[in-house]
């Protein structure tokens, strides 16, 4: 079982703030996405090639207030938009939370094709101040990634940052299958590296 990078989350208090953040950084508009009833959100997406993508998401204010706390600590979240989560794809999503139970509960959600069962905790509230990898397995033959048409754009590092960034990647070091992560000891956050098609090097964090 291993864990595999599979997209990066620039989180905002609105949509608009964490598209505009996104795009600053990748050099290329975000494309629609849609909603998520089960927890209030909505997002758009943009296609970063080798099955990787970007996401921007934020609470959906036409949304009704979901059971339970909203995914990826959106209740608490407050503040410029800011690169935020980064997701995992497993195989088999049950076995990695027997390695992995702080990531969370399985919750199966859907959206048009698409069929994936996400880690949630239940709090909303990833560990390592939020900078635990999320967890996902997607049920549908061809995952988001591969769906997304690729932008030109490509993800070339992902930083973790926490300051005790040696526990967690010793955590994570034996499923995680993720050569682009590395892991640095720092105030808690992401830092990713994008390459654009013009070959510019911008950062997103």
């Amino acid at each position: 079982m291993k864990l595999q990078l599979d997209h990066i989350a620039v989180l905002g208090e609105s949509l608009e703030e964490a598209v505009a953040h996104a795009e600053a950084a990748a050099g290329v508009p975000l494309l629609p996405g849609g909603t998520h009833p089960r927890y209030g959100t909505h997002n758009q997406l943009l296609g970063l090639g080798r099955g990787l993508y970007l996401e921007a998401l934020a609470i959906d204010p036409a949304a009704p207030p979901p059971e339970g706390a909203r995914w990826f600590g959106l209740d608490r979240f407050a503040g410029p938009a800011r690169l935020d989560k980064w997701i995992c794809r497993v195989s088999d999503m049950e076995a990695a939370l027997k390695l992995l139970p702080m990531a969370g509960k399985p919750v199966t959600l859907s959206r048009g094709r698409l069929r994936w069962i996400m880690s949630v905790p239940e709090d909303g509230m990833l560990p390592f101040d939020g900078v635990f990898p999320a967890l996902i397995q997607w049920l549908s033959p061809v995952p988001a990634g591969a769906v997304l048409s690729a932008s030109g754009t490509v993800l070339e590092r992902l930083a973790v940052v926490h300051p005790e960034a040696a526990a967690l990647e010793a955590l994570l070091a034996p499923v995680l299958d993720a050569p682009l992560v590395s892991f640095q000891s720092g105030p808690a956050g992401l830092r990713a590296e994008l390459r654009t098609a013009q070959g510019h090097l911008r950062v997103l964090q």
